[in-house]
Parts: structure tokens; C-alpha cells; sequence
């Protein structure tokens, strides 16, 4: 077994981090000792000539200016005189860093920034003498390499591709950010492959202008550096398929994430009628998983961030995961937007969030599980920097009771401008250091007698919708309703799947009234009388 010497050097007597350190390389299985605090150089050598150890572990956290004849001494007395036969590492501030480093004693420097799965992996590593490592680049092993911390994503994507380029390679030597979720403009969305019904006037609007297969392959490589992190893509609006391939080939396409309903004459971001688009989307899953690359339904959140009731949101996410399955889709990315509407209250926003669970999680079998991804809604935040923070660390925190997979950071600055590169890095620490209080132990808020009460009426409610559906295969025309496009649109046509602002849209309904009673959104009629599910959808004829 390796051997790590640790001590506290010169006049220091801060322990807490090296003892930490030791332990977590005890766990490694290293063997390990501790010298104690402000430890004399001479007596280190004295205990490094009879313990020979492989690794020396020095802890020194005081001033900058002190730490610099403390280090010298260590390197003309040990170091000089055990070349290349023990690794020397320090643990310390960032100044003292600094001084470490022009003095090249130590082969690495913890600065306590880092992760405790960065920790891990860098004794793994030197256990197994391998120097250097790439995290893994594919999906589930690299949320396995990161466990129990969540692995982190950021969307990025700046009005030029230089621009782009230049961030990318920033926020991947940031080493904070697992995976970057690059955010093509609309013309890239829509055209990129029919260049000439581009709006050049638009390049740049709402993210990085991608024109060919040569700028999608040049993210990827301003990407290996730092932490190597993953990419991933929204799938388009339009020829969908055709760009899966493009950013399969060309940026390794972490999972796709593609919706079961939107994107289309719905919203207005293609121009595709709701039934075709809806039979291109699941082929699009079909697709990703006869390649076994994981895929996400961004469905859920698209009805409640148009004020659907709770319950058409929580029966969306059964749906679109229920067609993610029987479209072949082993590993599903299930994502989590809390704070949308931004009126929900905690409570509820968690309750609907464990409803969305319960319900997703009964398809897990052999053949089918889900990875669960939180991130905070877009609209919640406000417009002042502080304010932003605070709502970030708080929703974070919120999300985390349900041990989420991966974690979607939404830069505190949203409400303000589009995230740079040193808003993401920012941002992510704040997320980092929740996280890393969370899992040192926190109570159990799903516990919570409004939660469970409020989860439970949820899946009754979602429950009735699904029933809802699949009644308006009136003449059983199909197998298996929920998967069928035309029932499917049918179900929003007759507003089954309805929400308040899809009002005048022609494939829509948009008869729904919704309003907030204490933090849940609920259903109301034109009165404003709150109503039932079941009332509701009673009204609804099966025709």
C-alpha cells in the first residue's frame, strides 16, 4: 500500500484540511500518518528518512510572506535531496500558492476550491500512477466519476463564434463546469441547413451563429482543456434529424434533448404542424437511442412556463417520458425546472416536482432509467446581481432534496444579460459550495406533511389527464394511445394538454384558466372558481 506523510510546517497549526485530506486518502486505501502541527523541517526529515513515504502531504496556511523562507527551507534540507523519489503536494491559500509555485517544490497544490471528487480522483489516480487523467466523456460515467457530487451544466453560446470559442475554453479551464450546453442562435435552430431563407439581420440572436459542420467541430475542441468538459446541443427546430448526425459527428453530442410537443407551429419556432412535428420528435428518440445515447424530453416545463395547472404539468412529464420509453430510450435525462411559474411557493414547487418523480420512476425497469437533472426556471430571477445570488443558492438547495444526477446552473445574472464566462464560473462556484453543504447532511424536507399531501392529489389529478387522453381513442384505432401523434394532438386541440397562453393559437385550445393558491397553481373557471381536475375535464367531450 502507498504511504502519505502529512504535516502542518514552519508555525502553522491549521488542521481541519489535512486531516481531511488524510482521510479521504485512508478511505483510498492508503496508508497514512500524521506529524502534527508546526512540525520543524529538521524533524520532518528526520520522520520522512524512517517512515519513506511515497507521498508527503504539507499543510501551510498563513501569510504569503512567511510562508516563502518556510518553503525554501524545505527545499534545500528534503526536496533537492529526495529528487524524484517522494512526491511532495501542499495544501494552503491561494496567495501562499503563488509563493509554492515559483519555488516548483510541489507537484500539486489544493487551494480548497476543489471538490471532494476532485480529491478523490486525484489520489485514485496517483494510486493507480497515472499522472494525468481525462475525465470520462460520456454521459454516465462521468456522473458515476463525480458521485455523490451531482455533475454541473451551464448553457453558453455568445452572439459570435469567436466569442464562443473564447468562452468555451475559459469556463473548461474554470474546471467547474462538467458539461456546456451550447445555445445555437435561431437562424442555426431553424436553417442550417436551407442558409439562404436565413434572416442575416438575426445572426446572433439568442446564441452562437452556427453555419457549418467546421464551426460545430471547433467548440469541441476549444473544449479540451481544463476539466474536458462534455457538449450538448438543443436538437432544431427543423430537419432534426439530419442535425442529430451533425452533432453526433462533430461534438459528441453528451444526449439529446428533443421535445414531445413543442417547437412547431405551437410556439411558433418552426413553421411544422403540431401532428408531423410530434412524429418527427419521437423519431428523433428513436434515433438517439438505437445509438444508446441518452435523451431528454424538455416537455414538462414548457406547459408550466405558460401557466398550465400543476396537474397538466406533472401529467406532461409522465408522457413525455412514457414515449422516451417506448421509443427505445434507455437512459432518460429527466429534467426538473423548478421556480416555474416563479409564483410557486417551495412547498409546492417540491411537491410537484416528487409527483413528476413518482409517476416517471414506475417506468424503471431493465431497459429503461432515468438520470434526474434539476435547474432553477429562467424567470425567477431578478434583475439585481445580490438578489440573483440569493436566489440562485436558495433554489439550488431546494433542488437537492431530490439528489438530482446533474445540475443545470442558471447564471444569477439572467434577468440582466445573457451568462459570459466569468458569470457561469461564478455562478457554478455558488452552486458548488450548496451542494458541498448539502451533502455533509441536511434534513429531509419531502417529509413535510403540505408536500406529501400536495404530491399525492397531484398524481390522482395527473392520473385523470393520462385517462383523459387515452379515452379519445374513441373508435381504439391505436395500440397504445399516449405514444399516438394524432391522439396526442388531438388531447391539446380539445385542451386535455392545455395552458392560458396558448389562447388564439390555432392547434391549441387555450381555454384553461389557472391562478395561485398558496404557491400551487390550480385550475379556475371563467368565473374564476377554483376548480377540480375532474370537473375540468369532465366539461372536455370525448368526441
Amino acid at each position: 500500500m502507498k504511504k502519505i506523510l502529512g504535516a502542518c510546517i514552519g508555525s502553522c497549526v491549521h488542521v481541519a484540511g489535512i486531516l481531511n485530506f488524510l482521510n479521504l486518502a485512508a478511505k483510498a486505501g492508503y496508508t497514512t500518518k500524521f506529524l502534527g502541527t508546526a512540525v520543524k523541517i529538521d524533524s520532518l526529515k528526520k520522520e520522512i528518512d524512517s517512515y519513506e513515504p511515497d507521498v508527503v502531504a504539507i499543510s501551510y496556511r498563513l501569510s504569503p510572506g512567511s510562508s516563502f523562507p518556510v518553503f525554501k527551507e524545505l527545499k534545500n534540507k528534503i526536496v533537492l535531496k529526495k529528487d524524484n523519489e517522494i512526491e511532495f503536494i501542499l495544501g494552503t491559500t491561494k496567495p501562499v500558492a503563488e509563493v509554492a509555485k515559483k519555488l516548483n517544490i510541489f507537484s500539486k497544490i489544493f487551494t480548497g476550491d476543489e471538490s471532494r471528487g476532485e480529491v478523490e480522483n486525484y489520489l485514485k489516480c496517483k494510486k493507480t500512477k497515472a499522472s494525468t487523467e481525462i475525465p470520462p466523456q460520456n454521459l454516465i460515467e462521468r456522473i458515476n466519476y463525480n458521485k455523490p457530487f451531482p455533475i454541473l451544466r451551464h448553457h453558453f453560446g455568445r452572439p459570435t463564434l469567436e466569442e464562443t470559442l473564447d468562452g468555451i475554453a475559459a469556463i473548461s479551464l474554470s474546471k467547474v463546469v462538467d458539461i456546456i450546453s451550447i445555445g445555437p442562435d435561431q437562424n442555426t435552430q431553424e436553417f442550417f441547413f436551407h442558409p439562404k431563407k436565413m434572416d442575416r439581420s438575426q445572426d446572433g440572436a439568442g446564441g452562437v451563429p452556427l453555419r457549418s459542420e467546421k464551426d460545430f467541430k471547433s467548440l469541441l475542441e476549444a473544449a479540451r482543456r481544463g476539466n474536458y468538459p462534455l457538449l450538448r446541443c438543443y436538437s432544431g427546430t427543423n430537419d432534426i434529424i439530419k442535425l442529430a448526425g451533425i452533432l453526433l459527428d462533430n461534438i459528441n453530442n453528451a444526449w439529446c434533448a428533443v421535445p414531445l410537443c413543442w417547437y412547431n407551429e405551437l410556439d411558433n419556432r418552426s413553421k411544422r404542424k403540431l401532428k408531423e412535428a410530434i412524429k418527427e420528435n419521437q423519431s428523433v428518440m428513436k434515433w438517439h437511442a438505437e445509438r444508446n445515447i441518452p435523451v431528454e424530453v424538455n416537455e414538462s416545463h414548457h406547459w408550466s412556463l405558460r401557466y398550465s395547472p400543476d396537474s397538466v404539468a406533472v401529467a406532461a412529464a409522465y408522457l413525455a417520458a412514457y414515449n422516451a420509453k417506448k421509443m427505445g430510450v434507455k437512459f432518460y435525462v429527466s429534467q426538473y425546472m423548478f421556480n416555474t411559474p416563479p409564483e410557486t411557493s417551495p412547498v409546492m414547487d417540491l411537491a410537484k416536482m416528487l409527483a413528476k418523480i413518482e409517476l416517471i420512476e414506475v417506468l424503471h425497469d431493465e431497459s429503461f432509467t432515468t438520470l434526474r437533472q434539476t435547474r432553477s426556471g429562467l424567470y425567477s430571477f431578478p434583475a439585481d446581481y445580490d438578489e440573483g445570488k440569493g436566489q440562485l443558492a436558495s433554489s439550488t438547495l431546494l433542488q437537492m432534496q431530490l439528489e438530482p444526477d446533474i445540475v443545470q446552473v442558471v447564471a444569477y445574472c439572467e434577468a440582466d444579460h445573457a451568462a459570459k464566462p466569468e458569470d457561469i464560473v461564478e455562478s457554478c462556484k455558488i452552486v458548488r459550495k450548496v451542494i458541498k453543504n448539502y451533502l455533509e447532511g441536511f434534513p429531509d424536507m419531502k417529509l413535510d406533511g403540505r408536500i406529501k399531501m400536495r404530491k399525492k392529489r397531484l398524481i390522482k389529478d395527473a392520473k385523470l389527464i393520462l385517462e383523459k387522453i387515452s379515452q379519445l381513442d374513441v373508435n381504439h384505432k391505436y395500440n397504445d394511445p399516449l405514444i399516438s401523434p394524432e391522439i396526442i394532438a388531438k388531447a391539446i386541440k380539445l385542451g386535455v394538454l392545455d395552458a392560458p397562453h396558448l389562447q388564439g393559437v390555432r392547434a391549441a385550445c387555450g381555454k384553461i384558466r389557472s391562478i395561485f393558491v398558496d404557491g400551487a397553481c390550480v385550475n379556475v373557471d371563467e368565473s374564476g372558481r377554483i376548480i377540480s381536475e375532474e370537473e375540468r375535464l369532465n366539461k372536455i367531450k370525448v368526441e
